[in-house]
């Protein structure tokens, strides 16, 4: 049985893959060292904005040396925190997995991101994007609410959702004091390019 939860993320991609792309992943424009990877076929288009290893092209999400509509599946990781930068330590969290200036910023590049895969995808094409919802200057932030959304405007039909369960988080000193629950989740969204099986418009 393939579960919507687990704490480990190799089951979660592999199980996407089972039920989605049994091909493989053929694309990831943020590809960093490959994590996703160490147990699971490569994929044959490897981006970066700051390639680190061997064998991976820059590029930009966002303009990929790509052509339309010729991929068949991409799998999508981008940092998912916003703020602080420029006002003193980012925090151990902020160092570890980047980001962006702040979260307005991250919610635009994931608007054009979205933009750019709905054009290197195929036709029934899958999109796979690991998120995470996010508390930032005592809002809480839906990343994967607003994916979602920016998602259907484009004809990428929300297919699935897939939550990884961390056992332990990293605390930054600045969060001691909480306003909203620790988040101890991230998401795997599954899309699908092609109009929603779902009206979602009400």
């Amino acid at each position: 049985m393939i579960r919507s939860v687990s704490f480990k993320q190799e089951v979660i991609i592999k199980n996407i893959i089972k039920l989605y792309c049994p091909k493989g992943i053929e694309c990831d424009p943020t590809y960093s060292k490959g994590v996703f990877y160490k147990n699971i076929k490569q994929p044959k288009y490897k981006f970066d904005l700051s390639p680190q290893i061997e064998g991976v092209r820059q590029a930009d999400c966002r303009q990929l040396p790509l052509g339309d509509a010729s991929v068949a599946s991409l799998m999508f990781d981008p940092p998912f925190i916003g703020g602080s930068i420029g006002k003193g330590k980012k925090g151990i969290i902020k160092e570890r997995f980047g980001i962006y200036k702040d979260i307005p910023t991250l919610w635009s590049m994931y608007s054009d991101a979205l933009i750019e895969f709905s054009r290197v995808l195929k036709v029934d094409g899958v999109l796979i994007i690991k998120c995470q919802d996010t508390v930032e200057s005592g809002k809480q932030y839906l990343s994967s609410y607003k994916i979602i959304q920016m998602a259907l405007s484009l004809d990428l039909y929300p297919k699935d959702l897939f939550v990884l369960v961390a056992k332990s988080r990293l605390v930054s000193p600045s969060q001691r004091i909480q306003q909203h629950s620790r988040k101890f989740h991230s998401y795997f969204l599954v899309f699908i390019k092609q109009k929603s099986k779902v009206d979602y418009s009400e």
